[in-house]
């Protein structure tokens, strides 16, 4: 069954949750520059602990804005592109080229897109950082905001029932195996959530709209398995397919035009027994190699998102609330966080796999732009926003 959101489940959600405190030690670090002010922000949680001045890349070799992971660190770096040109206290952002570090400062964008650090902050802040902690560049000021969403994942407590499976269920479904295990391999039993062994590894999570399915392509396919023959199955509406919508026109009672309409696809999908699939994805990266992959849906598909950088709080295994905060890696431009929160509707078992599953630092992107290009082995999900 799928869950959407409504106004009484976020009350809920909001009343029986108690806040956890987002300026807590063990808070996740956050990483944000803002190109227009060239400034670098440090929050723990929400709350802002450090701030320096930045260079970030010159006009014709400007750094990217997007998300980002520390993917490696060095004290004593050279650069492999610009004549082994020292870059003191490096982290890579890409293995195309973009890292911080140490360097000289102007006061204005003069790099080669690598973003230039102040040399005590460089080295402060190489040893507060690990691999895989977001940096989210931003072309505005950006600020992480708290937030609670009933979509949001909170933890599952360990020893909470969650399934009534055998382990040959279990092993058949991938998204399962290793989230929760059988108590009798002959019997179907309840099954106990374990402790998380991976609970000090911060999950990366993605969701991002399918590319839509060609619909011509689709209505050619599904004539073609009722038996008329539309021919092959190449988007193009020639005079095979006419003929085919025809002839189902005609068997259906529809007006015979042999043009595709509404009440043609209706139809179609109708007597094939046809529903359209799921939307979106959801894709989930731990320590830089996918785990889990399963669709989910997008109210108003056709409508923009921007990027959105959601980032769970701290919490201890066992506990059964953590709170959120977020990040408008592009502004508010097409909405706010809980209104593009608000278009994903997640199914039961995905919630479940994603409590099961949840750590403290677990971030969630939701963005309409496209990851492939920059993400790879060895990296996290990358969400280039210009």
């Amino acid at each position: 069954m799928a869950v959407s959101i409504s106004g009484a489940a976020l009350a809920r959600d909001a009343e029986a949750a108690k806040p956890a405190e987002a300026t807590d030690a063990d808070a996740p670090l956050q990483m944000l520059v803002s190109l227009k002010d060239q400034k670098i922000r440090v929050y723990r949680g929400t709350e802002l602990i450090r701030t320096a001045p930045v260079s970030s890349g010159r006009a014709g070799r400007s750094t990217p804005s997007g998300v980002f992971s520390i993917l490696e660190k060095r004290r004593k770096h050279f650069s492999n592109l610009y004549n082994s040109a020292p870059m003191p206290y490096m982290q890579r952002l890409t293995w195309s080229g973009v890292a911080m570090h140490q360097g000289h400062l102007p006061g204005y964008p003069a790099s080669h897109g690598c973003i230039r650090l102040p040399r005590d902050f460089a080295k402060d802040l190489f040893g507060m950082t690990e691999r895989g902690l977001h940096v989210v560049v931003t072309k505005e000021t950006a600020e992480p905001e708290p937030i609670r969403h009933a979509v949001l994942p909170q933890p599952m407590q360990v020893g909470t029932p969650v399934a009534s499976l055998s382990s040959g269920t279990i092993a058949a479904d991938p998204a399962l195996r290793g989230t929760v295990a059988a108590t009798d391999a002959d019997a179907e039993l309840a099954t106990l959530t374990p402790e998380n062994p991976d609970f000090d590894k911060p999950l990366r999570m993605i969701i991002t709209p399918n590319q839509e399915p060609n619909a011509n392509k689709t209505l050619q396919s599904l004539l073609n398995k009722m038996g008329f023959d539309a021919g092959p199955v190449d988007g193009v509406i020639g005079r095979k397919t006419r003929a085919a919508i025809s002839l189902f026109q005609e068997g259906a009672d529809l007006p015979v035009t042999g043009q595709v309409t509404t009440a043609l696809v209706n139809r179609v999908y109708k007597d094939a027994g046809y529903e359209k699939g799921q939307n979106a994805t959801l894709r989930i990266r731990r320590s830089f190699k996918d785990i889990y992959e399963a669709p989910v849906t997008l109210k108003d598909p056709n409508e923009k998102i921007g990027t959105f950088v959601f980032t769970a709080l701290d919490f201890k295994q066992g506990d059964a609330h953590v709170d959120w905060m977020v990040v408008p890696a592009e502004g508010e431009q097409y909405g706010t966080p809980t209104e593009i929160l608000n278009r994903v509707v997640l199914s039961d078992k995905v919630r479940r796999d994603l409590s099961t599953m949840l750590t403290p630092g677990s971030s969630l992107i939701v963005t309409d732009r496209s990851f492939a290009r920059n993400t790879g082995l060895g990296t996290d999900f990358v969400v280039v926003t210009k």
